[in-house]
């Protein structure tokens, strides 16, 4: 009788292990290689909560647009590493072009390549009007983009965006999932805010990606911050990490932390 409870009891322990319960995304979020700088902002970020949210699975084909210096992708690089394929679409580099992208892309490849956890990652070149075609046609299970449609918007209005999303409803595959992450601007705020303050509103980002042709699956508020008005002297960079006013008020907004994020989930029908 002893012996059976404890073998029970034994039975009970391991599979309350936190072993036990680790999965490809957790293991991913606290891979090694990760810096403590990038695992700081675990806890604005929510990297886990977002990736299953959008249900990233490790045999998957995956893009991060514009991963600048691989926040996400020194997570999504190892959780794909071994049964899936890795697309990072990178800035696209043109001559005479903005030099802060040259910087960003070659920091990225650096980086790259001196970490095995990055050698199924293909880099491809992503533009929203110059360079569409960052994964060949219909072969994507998720197209992922963190903090982005600002940039497309400021930099090449509506059209950047409508083109921007086109791509990416081109590249998934039929059923494929688009995981949109952006700072979100509040409704009753005037949309001229978008220009500047990088800041969008829900409701634009959803109209742009049904514009393309994709359904709204759901929408998550793991990424809200309800300590974020989204009205800064310098918009969304006047918070960290930007801090853009440097010691001024520097208390009051790295106590508001990281911005409020809208984070969507479109479907390719």
């Amino acid at each position: 009788m002893f012996k059976k409870a404890l073998k029970v009891a034994i039975t009970l322990s391991l599979f309350s292990s936190p072993q036990v319960f680790a999965d490809s995304i957790s293991d991913a979020v606290n891979n090694e290689n990760r810096s403590v700088k990038e695992r700081s902002r675990d806890e604005y970020r929510h990297p886990q909560q977002t990736l299953r949210f959008f249900d990233v699975q490790p045999e998957m084909a995956v893009a991060e647009i514009s991963p600048g210096g691989g926040w996400y992708s020194s997570i999504l690089a190892p959780l794909l590493n071994e049964k899936g394929q890795f697309y990072a679409a990178h800035f696209y580099i043109e001559e005479g072009g903005n030099a802060y992208y040259k910087k960003s892309l070659d920091g990225f490849m650096q980086k790259i390549s001196q970490d095995d956890s990055y050698k199924n990652t293909k880099v491809t070149a992503f533009h929203p009007t110059k360079a569409m075609d960052f994964a060949p046609a219909n072969s994507l299970d998720r197209v992922l983009t963190f903090r982005n449609v600002h940039n497309w918007y400021m930099q090449t209005g509506q059209e950047g965006v409508d083109s921007a999303f086109s791509s990416f409803f081109k590249a998934l595959k039929k059923g494929g999932v688009l995981g949109v992450v952006e700072h979100k601007l509040p409704e009753g705020l005037t949309d001229e805010a978008q220009q500047s303050s990088g800041y969008m509103k829900q409701s634009f980002v959803i109209a742009a990606a049904e514009k393309a042709g994709f359904k709204l699956l759901a929408h998550s508020d793991v990424n809200l911050n309800p300590l974020d008005t989204s009205e800064h002297e310098k918009g969304v960079w006047t918070l960290p990490p930007g801090l853009r006013l440097g010691e001024k008020e520097r208390a009051k907004y790295l106590a508001i932390g990281e911005s409020s994020r809208m984070t969507l989930k479109f479907i390719k029908p």
